[in-house]
C-alpha cells in the first residue's frame, strides 16, 4: 500500500493566491531538498521525522471535514510520486490544487498548479508550461527580475502573483505596490491567513 510522510493537515481557509478565502483541506508532506533560508515550515524538511500515512488514510481526512477542495503542499510535496493519492482525492470526488517549487518531475492530476520557483533549486520547464498560477515571494530588490524571468516561462494565461515574505512585508509591500502599479499583468497575493491568526 502507498504510503507518503505527513507532517500536519487541517481544514482552513486558503490564506494566498488564486484560491484566497477558499476553505481548503491542506496536507503538508514531509521533506524538502530545496531549503529556501525565509522558510516558515522548516519543520517539514526532514521526511524521517515525519509518520507515514497510506494513501487510503490520507484521502479519508478531507471528506471526514466536509471539504470540497484539498491542497497538497509541503515541504516540496513533488518529491512524490503523488499519481495514488491525486487518484484517490479524485475518486472521492474531490478538487485537488498542489503548491510546488517545480523542482521534481510533475506527478498527479491536479485542478490548480501553483508553481513557486525558489532560487535555491530551479524549477523544471514543464512545470512552468502547465502552471496555473506563478508566486514569486519577495525577499529583496533583486526578486523582482527573478519574477520576470519566470513570468516570461509561464503560459499567457498563467496567472501572477507577488507576495512579500512575512517578515520583510514592512519593506517589501510598499516595492511591490509600486511594482504592480508600473507593472499591472501582476497581483499582490498576502498571507491572509497569518492576519486572521489562522493555520
Amino acid at each position: 500500500m502507498e504510503s507518503l510522510p505527513v507532517m500536519e493537515h487541517f481544514y482552513t481557509v486558503q490564506g494566498e493566491g488564486s484560491y484566497s478565502g477558499v476553505p481548503a483541506y491542506f496536507i503538508r508532506l514531509g521533506g524538502c531538498d530545496v531549503g529556501c533560508v525565509w522558510c516558515d515550515v522548516k519543520d517539514s524538511w526532514d521526511a524521517e521525522a515525519h509518520p507515514k500515512f497510506s494513501v487510503e488514510d490520507i484521502a479519508s481526512w478531507p471528506l471526514k471535514a466536509n471539504a470540497e477542495l484539498v491542497v497538497i503542499t509541503g515541504g516540496e510535496p513533488l518529491m512524490y510520486d503523488l499519481y495514488p493519492l491525486t487518484r484517490a482525492l479524485r475518486e472521492a470526488g474531490l478538487k485537488v490544487n498542489i503548491e510546488t517549487s517545480g523542482a521534481h518531475p510533475l506527478t498527479g492530476s491536479y485542478d490548480w498548479i501553483c508553481l513557486s520557483p525558489k532560487k535555491f533549486k530551479a524549477p523544471r520547464p514543464e512545470i512552468c508550461s502547465v502552471a496555473q498560477e506563478l508566486k514569486i515571494i519577495i525577499f529583496n530588490k533583486s526578486d523582482f527580475e527573478w519574477a520576470e524571468k519566470y513570468a516570461s516561462r509561464v503560459s499567457s494565461h498563467c496567472r501572477l502573483f507577488l507576495q512579500p515574505e512575512w517578515e520583510k512585508s514592512e519593506q517589501m509591500l510598499p516595492l511591490i505596490i509600486d511594482y504592480v502599479k508600473a507593472h499591472p499583468r501582476w497581483r499582490i497575493s498576502l498571507q491572509t491567513h497569518k492576519f486572521m491568526q489562522i493555520p
